[in-house]
């Protein structure tokens, strides 16, 4: 009588048997589990060692760069020459025309995504969202040198008919298409804060008496902000970082000048200029791509910073 049916095989087994392999079979799952903390730690430890090696091979070149150009004189420099006998290295102009691409793409793209989000989530049907959002999701997955070039070759001709002084490369229609492309972050994110927001706080503003437009502006959005807020930080983020646009549309020229119609270089298109050319290694010029690299990198390491502090700040449970 210790014997009985095997459930897969119908056959006759021993009880012993099947309790000697149940046993091992516990084990092995006890084992299992007992290494998965520590193979998921090491997977999660990847990004993070990979942040530390970038940051510090960073540190390392930028170190070497200010051994050779004093740290002011980067920072407050208003020229940037890098190249020949008298090389000059000045941020300032890559500064400004980062932040000033940057504020031009964030003209554009909050106000148009915060209206297309308060559109999605407070007066589209249910179908007709489902519809749109993922239709306005497509042109962040267009790349970015298409937006380049379409700022280039469109943009750019349809601006001068406009402004007969714009130059062919300029500031203004990479910081205009970089604005279309930030728009989807900014809909998509502001959409999802809004549409976290309970709706007993719209009934409760409508049986007050609040048409629809009241019950967004002065329900929604203020009980939305830190969403909003923190979608707004992020599209700046983007637009610091972003390279192909400017890279093709701004041109390479190092100018100090707020004016939108000539054409600037930011450091991302500094970054791609210096590492496409002929910078032995060794040189200040070389060095010089790490120290604007690390200068972007503080950028928006900042910005995020920011975006999750605003987001702590002023978050609403529900």
């Amino acid at each position: 009588m210790d014997k009985t049916l095997d459930h897969k095989s119908g056959k006759p087994v021993k009880v012993s048997e099947l309790i000697q392999e149940k046993k091992k079979s516990k084990n092995f799952n006890q084992t299992f589990e007992k290494l998965i903390p520590g193979i998921l730690l090491g997977i999660a430890a990847i990004s993070i060692l990979t942040t530390i090696g970038i940051l510090l091979t960073l540190l390392t070149e930028t170190i070497n760069f200010f051994r050779e150009v004093p740290f002011l004189d980067f920072f407050t420099g208003t020229q940037l020459k890098p190249l020949g006998e008298n090389a000059v290295f000045g941020v300032l102009p890559l500064l400004t025309g980062t932040l000033i691409s940057t504020a031009i793409a964030m003209v554009v793209a909050i106000p148009i995504g915060l209206m297309t989000a308060v559109f999605l989530s407070e007066y589209a049907s249910e179908k007709l969202r489902r519809t749109l959002k993922p239709m306005l999701e497509v042109l962040a997955g267009i790349p970015t040198i298409v937006y380049g070039f379409f700022a280039f070759t469109f943009v750019t001709p349809l601006l001068r008919s406009f402004i007969p002084g714009l130059e062919p490369t300029n500031i203004l229609s990479p910081g205009l298409v970089m604005g279309i492309m930030i728009i989807p972050m900014v809909a998509s994110l502001s959409e999802d804060a809004m549409s976290a927001v309970p709706n007993t706080m719209r009934e409760g503003a409508l049986a007050l008496g609040a048409t629809k437009l009241e019950v967004t502006l002065k329900v929604v959005v203020p009980a939305a902000i830190s969403g909003i807020i923190a979608s707004f930080v992020l599209g700046i983020s983007r637009a610091i970082g972003e390279t192909m646009i400017v890279a093709i549309a701004s041109g390479s020229s190092k100018n100090f000048t707020f004016d939108v119609t000539q054409s600037m270089q930011t450091m991302t298109a500094y970054i791609v200029e210096v590492t496409g050319g002929e910078a032995a290694a060794g040189t200040t010029l070389y060095y010089s791509l790490y120290a604007v690299a690390m200068t972007l990198f503080v950028f928006t390491l900042v910005m995020n910073l920011l975006a999750q502090y605003i987001s702590r700040k002023f978050r609403e449970e529900y």
